[in-house]
């Protein structure tokens, strides 16, 4: 869409619209909607006119009430005959019950908990109802559907609503599925001529995509596909050129970013290796060949006048901390500073105490920063004095200046986005940036979100490890695991019993890791027993963690803060309480604790029924397998591309039709042509209405796109 469409109005009268205009202002619409258009986020006419509906109904041949198959999805359209709340006698619940009728017979449908419906249905009224088909043979109404889709239509209507495969629109409280078609049938009608189709002709043709405009109304009000099972699994020519856009936008961002650093000066190493040769020589074990494989890769690029962009991931447990002190060596060694960044405090802290450790031999000045950490770091951070800043976001702060930083670390890099990464950079003079996940990020993934990064994988685990075996048990075999626990303490293991939350919640009703370590402290009444969670100072959580690594206590309770940081090799056992309420990425993190030592290892999740199918494919997936790499990619199927880091990447471009598992195919070719057409024209000078739509598409988040 372009931005100087100066000469398009709606009437002679009416103020101009453009694609930017308020979407208040758009007919049908008027300042009540557009707040409830808002909370979908829905703002502009554009976003009116790119808000896809997320599934379809084939409502070209509605059946009739005698045509309904039981066990199936139908849609019909039928007049009420009547509409009255019951409320059950014994749990007084109450139920919302519709009867239809089209003249070949009758259907009752039925809405739990939602006695309200009743005001919307009168005598005569004519409704269209989606829903599964069921039976009741007691009744005297064979056929009923329960909580089906319904939409009352009146006759002026019906070729919006009925007579074709009609979109369904996601709604909110305030404005119906209905109320939305109606408003984008409108808008369609009158708006979208506004649409430019700002891709590249050569593009359109090499991908054999259909034009923007087509694409926008066949998306909403489908003509060219009368299949709608093609339309909902998203196969059409018009979702191809949807999801190829999304795509393509994102990727051209991406190169954008990568072609800045290969133009960027930066700072060119010198590898002496005398804190690094130290260092290696003082650790108790020999790094991998993935490991070194690592180093060699992030030192060709540290040896080079430009700024090394860099991904680091890999399994829980297979040394990156050792790779990312090895890069903030070399930094040091050349007069540099070194920072790492990590999400919580917590993590700090660890990072911090464990980097202490590993090189205090070598007389480095390591400082820890964080908004709650007092005293003299920021001063010595300015002045040069401190070689190694761990920290959190605290080190983006703009009243924290460094001296000279020269390597910038952002570990578990998806809870940052791609400003916070800016941020960092602009302390230095562009400093190399080692970014570090231990979550295993699946290859389309990483091709999407970090397309601007060089990526490194270590895909092998220390020798030693051993896989570790993962059972599902329910809350009513809990002797089960009282027995295992007691096996494994008598071969002189420890045990990590893990809660979801510090305190108990009776809205949640989960056992929480305070009243679980009173608990065991009953049941193990001669052994000694730690608690640990976040709330804990974080010296006296370090206290009990050094107790634990030491072997004075036996059963470590705790909430996820030992998901990070704390490697006890004669640790044998972990239960996780409520496994069912943690996430797949986060349940295989905390099994990594244990199976450091050599031995046997067992990781018991206990569920507590009833679970949702997405849990259940969870905990399955946990027990079948213990590959990062493997559940990464069961983890981003179960959640979406959109959930899987948690909080979504800053300043990237949504996808919200584009899937990066079912699309691959789509997204390759995105990617290829987005990079040909950065690498042919750096400044699209050439696209004025592509670049354009890229920096609005970015939210001004790339630097390099100048007007």
């Amino acid at each position: 869409m372009s931005n100087n469409l100066t000469n398009i109005k709606k009437s002679n009268n009416s103020p101009q619209i453009t694609e930017d205009t308020p979407v208040q202002y758009i007919k049908g619409v008027g300042p009540a909607r557009s707040k409830f258009l808002e909370r979908l986020s829905v703002k502009t006419l554009e976003d009116l006119l790119f808000y896809f509906p997320w599934r379809y109904e084939d409502r070209k041949n509605l059946k009739k009430l005698n045509e309904l198959i039981y066990g199936n999805v139908e849609t019909t359209v039928c007049e009420v005959v009547s509409a009255e709340v019951v409320t059950t006698p014994r749990k007084r619940m109450k139920i919302f019950e519709l009867t239809v009728t089209d003249k070949t017979g009758f259907l009752k449908s039925k809405w739990f908990n939602q006695p309200y419906l009743e005001r919307y249905f009168k005598k005569g009224q004519k409704v269209v109802l989606s829903g599964v088909v069921k039976g009741n043979p007691y009744a005297r109404f064979g056929l009923e559907m329960e909580n089906p889709d319904f939409e009352l239509v009146g006759e002026e209507d019906i070729f919006i609503h009925t007579s074709r495969i009609v979109p369904v629109y996601k709604a909110t409280e305030g404005i119906s599925p209905k109320q939305i078609r109606t408003l984008m049938f409108n808008a369609v009608n009158n708006y979208s001529f506004l649409i430019n189709d700002y891709m590249p002709e050569d593009i359109i043709r090499r991908q054999g995509l259909i034009p923007l405009l087509g694409a926008v109304k066949e998306m909403h009000f489908p003509e060219g596909s009368s299949d709608v099972h093609i339309l909902n699994n998203n196969l059409s020519p018009a979702h191809r050129r949807i999801i190829f856009d999304e795509f393509f936008m994102l990727e051209l961002g991406l190169a954008f970013l990568k072609k800045r650093e290969v133009l960027a000066q930066g700072i060119g190493f010198k590898i002496n290796n005398l804190y690094v040769d130290n260092f290696l020589k003082s650790l108790p074990f020999e790094l991998t060949s993935a490991q070194n494989r690592v180093i060699a890769e992030i030192i060709f690029d540290m040896q080079r006048p430009l700024p090394m962009n860099r991904l680091v991931h890999g399994d829980v447990g297979c040394g990156k901390t050792v790779v990312a002190l090895v890069t903030m060596l070399i930094a040091v060694e050349n007069g540099y500073q070194a920072c790492l960044m990590a999400p919580t405090e917590l993590l700090a802290e660890q990072h911090f105490i464990n980097i202490h450790k590993m090189i205090e031999t070598l007389g480095l000045h390591v400082v820890l920063l964080t908004s709650s950490s007092k005293g003299k770091s920021a001063d010595d951070i300015a002045q040069g004095n401190a070689q190694i800043i761990v920290g959190t976001h605290a080190l983006i702060q703009e009243q924290v200046k460094f001296k000279n930083l020269g390597v910038a670390i952002i570990d578990e890099q998806h809870r940052f986005g791609v400003v916070q990464r800016a941020d960092l950079r602009r302390k230095g003079f562009n400093p190399d940036i080692l970014i570090m996940t231990a979550t295993p990020i699946p290859r389309t993934l990483a091709m999407t979100l970090y397309g601007d990064l060089d990526i490194s994988t270590i895909d092998e685990l220390p020798a030693g490890r051993r896989p570790i075996t993962t059972k599902v048990i329910f809350s009513s075999q809990k002797d089960r695991v009282f027995s295992l626990i007691k096996d494994e303490l008598s071969k002189g293991r420890q045990v990590y019993i893990v809660y979801p939350l510090i305190e108990g919640s009776e809205k949640l009703d989960l056992k929480s890791a305070i009243d679980g370590f009173e608990a065991f402290k009953k049941i193990f009444p001669e052994r000694k027993i730690g608690l640990v969670h976040g709330k804990m100072h974080h010296a006296d959580r370090e206290t009990v963690m050094t107790e634990f690594k030491a072997g004075a206590i036996d059963m470590l309770v705790a909430t996820t803060v030992i998901e990070v940081g704390i490697d006890v090799p004669n640790a044998s056992l972990m239960l996780i309480v409520h496994a069912e309420r943690f996430g797949l990425a986060q349940l295989h993190q905390l099994r990594g604790r244990i199976g450091r030592g050599g031995y046997d290892s067992y990781c018991i999740l206990m569920a507590y029924p009833p679970f949702s199918d997405e849990a259940k494919r969870r905990l399955k997936a946990m027990e079948t397998t213990g590959d990062g790499f493997k559940i990464a990619e069961e983890d981003l199927d179960i959640r979406g591309p959109g959930d899987f880091f948690g909080t979504r990447q800053s300043g990237i471009p949504d996808l919200k039709i584009a899937n990066i598992i079912r699309d691959i195919n789509i997204l390759e070719n995105a990617r290829k042509e987005a990079f040909a057409l950065i690498d042919a024209e750096p400044d699209l000078k050439s696209y004025p209405l592509l670049k354009e739509t890229l920096k609005k598409k970015w939210m001004g988040r790339l630097e390099l796109i100048k007007s």
